[in-house]
């Protein structure tokens, strides 16, 4: 092997601060791309027998620069997310989403999106009051829509957080568990909840929620209400019918923001095809102020293997269709 390209730091110091932290986890660009990643003095060094995407070089530059001006350093799954963009050729529409921070935990963990479906997804947050985001399980729609939601709440944006969604009876009747209604449909909120946990401290999110700043609650308790200076979700919307649909939508009131998510491969409802959010994404696509993101299977930032049992489960769907 012998060199290839070399990426000088400021200062041993610095060298030695990236090193500490991104040594082990290079040797995934060295088992991907063949090469030897080596770290000596002040220089990172790319020792390769052969050729290599360009964006491999561009990309370690990237990381120098993420750590040195904004102190972020990616995790083991952002570069292998990275190593996909830099295999496709793809990497320069990637880049954005390192440095795009929507919140920092009280842990310090920085949320932000991990992919480019998921920074075009913020970025309608950000400018249009409603949302609309389908896409699989595991792509980053509910947790990236209640990361957005206090966000703006702490920066004094919106006054309060509303999570609502449609309670359907999947393969259980609620009328034979025990507890009031609400006790009832608590666990269908479960992952609006831990979404909430990952971003704050229990404590402060039941103190929110005793406060009725953080309000969670089925789609039928928004009926006859005006929504202002509120963040609101809506989840799960590929199971409301066209009325529910439309009684959640003309709730928004001034200085709100509405976020609509959904999966339209998963519908629990009677008849798919009455869908709300279906024919609200096709009536309103036009109106100024709606945005409408599609996020995919290289979305999901889960498990690996949840992308693998997306796409098994699509490669049924294709069939059925066919047949």
């Amino acid at each position: 092997m012998r060199e290839r390209a070399r990426i000088a730091f400021r200062s041993g110091e610095e060298a030695v601060s990236f090193s500490g932290y991104y040594h082990n986890l290079l040797q995934e660009l060295d088992r991907e791309f063949g090469v030897k990643i080596k770290f000596t003095g002040e220089f990172l060094i790319i020792y390769s027998s052969n050729s290599f995407p360009p964006d491999l070089e561009i990309f370690l530059k990237d990381l120098v620069e993420l750590k040195r001006r904004k102190d972020i350093l990616l995790t083991k799954e952002e570069i292998r997310t990275a190593v996909q963009y830099i295999k496709q050729g793809e990497y320069n529409k990637l880049r954005g989403t390192f440095s795009e921070i929507i919140l920092i935990s009280p842990k310090g963990k920085r949320i932000k999106p991990k992919t480019p479906g998921q920074r075009k997804y913020i970025e309608l947050i950000r400018k249009k009051d409603m949302v609309f985001c389908i896409g699989p399980a595991g792509s980053g729609k509910t947790y990236l829509a209640v990361a957005s939601a206090l966000s703006y709440f702490l920066e004094k944006r919106v006054d309060r957080i509303i999570l609502t969604k449609p309670v359907v009876e999947a393969g259980e009747k609620l009328g034979f568990l025990p507890g009031t209604f609400l006790e009832k449909v608590d666990p269908h909120f479960r992952p609006l909840y831990d979404a909430l946990y990952d971003f704050m401290s229990v404590e402060r999110v039941n103190r929110l929620i005793e406060n009725n700043i953080i309000e969670i609650a089925p789609l039928a308790y928004m009926r006859g209400r005006t929504l202002n200076d509120s963040f609101i979700i809506l989840d799960e919307g590929q199971n409301t019918t066209n009325s529910q649909m439309k009684m959640f939508l003309t709730r928004l009131g001034f200085n709100s923001k509405v976020v609509i998510t959904g999966d339209i491969t998963q519908m629990d409802i009677p008849n798919p095809r009455d869908s709300g959010l279906i024919t609200a994404i096709n009536i309103l696509s036009e109106i100024e102020g709606v945005g409408i993101v599609k996020l995919e299977k290289e979305d999901i930032v889960r498990h690996s293997l949840v992308q693998k049992i997306v796409e098994a489960y699509e490669k049924i769907e294709e069939k059925k269709n066919k047949s």
